[in-house]
């Protein structure tokens, strides 16, 4: 029995699926946080030259002068991964693979692609928070907003990187700024969402299947490799390109495959049809 099919297997036979997702994923969907390549030039390009920011994360967290700067640069990255987005073939693989199990997603990403999937709002856990929502600055109230629609008026209105001054975002209760990613969760209960979880599925058949996660990951991975420890039922899958660690303590109930996402997903898939 091929690799492959032995996961196609466990899947099959899982009670539930836990899904950790990182920076690879991303980068397999088109969106690297960290490149100064060829897809941050044609998007930001001239804003580049001005400003002499070199990737998407500077562009993010930049101490822009002006609400209208930072709301200029923050519509155009929204718009272009997040309003504009299309399901692509690696989220519709991974899909097919879940099929109709429980689920659970945990991830580090803040584009929102896995609810632009079609994957539930209510079990993706996005631990930095995401693209998507917007609440006041000030904390005046914990009311969460839809963002998208605001982003694509901004985007539409962007002009040399900034936005007009009437776009700016502000909370309807006390009037300050609006803010977005603010490298925590944003939606509210997801921790607690997590827990119960974790609880549901306590000594079960449980498949932690882990995409594009770095080996120093803290925040995702190492409590990931934990669970799998401490379940005595629990497979642990990562996939990540040139970087596989797995602990000691799990080697025996691993699978560690090297190579592309979209190629690797694709094959599981197969395997599973």
């Amino acid at each position: 029995m091929n690799q492959y099919k032995e996961i196609a297997e466990k899947i099959k036979n899982a009670d539930a699926l836990l899904i950790g997702a990182s920076n690879g994923l991303s980068i397999t969907e088109g969106l690297h946080l960290f490149a100064d390549n060829q897809a941050f030039e044609e998007l930001f390009g001239d804003l580049k030259r001005k400003y002499g920011i070199r990737n998407i994360l500077q562009a993010v967290f930049t101490n822009w002068p002006t609400e209208e700067e930072k709301w200029g640069v923050l519509s155009r990255l929204i718009q272009h991964y997040s309003g504009e987005y299309q399901e692509t073939e690696v989220m519709a693989d991974l899909k097919s693979i879940v099929g109709d199990k429980p689920y659970f997603v945990v991830t580090s990403n803040a584009e929102g692609h896995f609810e632009l999937s079609g994957f539930e709002s209510d079990k993706v856990y996005e631990v930095e928070g995401n693209w998507l929502e917007m609440r006041c600055s000030r904390l005046c109230h914990d009311t969460m907003y839809p963002a998208l629609e605001a982003i694509q008026k901004m985007a539409a209105a962007e002009t040399d990187g900034k936005i007009p001054s009437e776009l700016i975002p502000r909370c309807p209760k006390c009037g300050a700024v609006m803010t977005m990613y603010n490298a925590e969760p944003l939606k509210p209960g997801m921790e607690q969402a997590w827990h119960q979880f974790l609880e549901a599925y306590h000594n079960k058949n449980l498949v932690i299947l882990e995409l594009g996660i770095g080996w120093r990951n803290q925040l995702i991975k190492a409590p990931l490799m934990g669970l799998a420890e401490r379940e005595p039922n629990a497979v642990y899958i990562t996939i990540n390109l040139g970087e596989i660690y797995i602990a000691d303590s799990i080697v025996n109930k691993s699978y560690g495959l090297d190579g592309y996402l979209s190629d690797i997903l694709r094959d599981i898939k197969k395997e599973m049809e």
